[in-house]
């Protein structure tokens, strides 16, 4: 547009302009980090919307019957609970075999974030329906006859539906975050998918780190994409708000 001495970005002639650079095979990493955010996301909420209906159903069943079936349930999430999120996403990702092709190691990864983390929706909700199942609208709906699948679904769960909401909505971030790291420590999804914690893998050595620190920049939409799924899930918790 104007004369200058000073090129801030200046590609070789008849070169191509890569804003963020390259990796070591040449490919551009601003282009793979807009790719692998399509895996990193859906991931994540694949596994929410998993996580959200076994939490819902298993929750919603413990408190509201309660006895045998509620003590069953609350040891089995007080166990899953008590082991450490990383090792336990490493060791089950570890039975992935490696002949399968990276679509059903995607839905792999997808299953087992979504199986391991349905445990804190449940107890929430497990403990909202203990105290809503003795309030008169629930008795007068057990006296007309309404069955329990119809008295959860139809006056207990939109008592605090916002409450849902913000649950789900916040472990996004911590689905994401969960690919990210077994993809970062080389037992998750495998090339030729790309996310975000396959890039991130390019950059496991200090030694690279400090010759291309532009290899650091799929970090950059995940901590965006993080605080956005955060602020949602507030600002979805108050306009759901029934008491506001």
């Amino acid at each position: 547009m104007f004369e200058s001495n000073v090129h801030l970005v200046c590609p070789a002639e008849g070169g191509q302009l890569f804003l963020v650079g390259t990796d070591r095979l040449g490919r551009d990493v601003l282009s793979r980090t807009i790719y692998g955010a399509r895996i990193s996301l859906t991931i994540g909420i694949l596994g929410v919307l998993m996580s959200f209906v076994l939490g819902v159903v298993i929750g919603g069943l413990a408190g509201y019957r309660g006895g045998v079936f509620d003590m069953v349930v609350q040891r089995i999430t007080e166990v899953l609970q008590s082991i450490p999120s990383i090792p336990l996403w490493m060791a089950l990702a570890t039975i992935i075999p490696l002949t399968w092709s990276p679509l059903l190691v995607y839905v792999g990864i997808t299953v087992i974030l979504g199986l391991l983390d349905w445990t804190g929706l449940a107890r929430a909700v497990r403990s909202k329906l203990l105290s809503l199942r003795e309030e008169d609208y629930v008795v007068a709906a057990q006296l007309l006859g309404a069955n329990s699948r119809r008295i959860i679904r139809r006056h207990l769960i939109p008592g605090f539906m916002s409450h849902l909401i913000a649950s789900a909505t916040l472990t996004v971030p911590g689905m994401i975050l969960g690919e990210t790291a077994l993809s970062f420590l080389g037992i998750g999804l495998r090339p030729p998918i790309t996310s975000w914690g396959i890039l991130l893998t390019e950059a496991r050595s200090i030694n690279i780190i400090a010759l291309y620190p532009w290899l650091l920049f799929p970090v950059i939409p995940v901590i965006l994409v993080i605080l956005a799924f955060n602020f949602l899930g507030d600002g979805l918790r108050d306009a759901a708000d029934p008491y506001k």
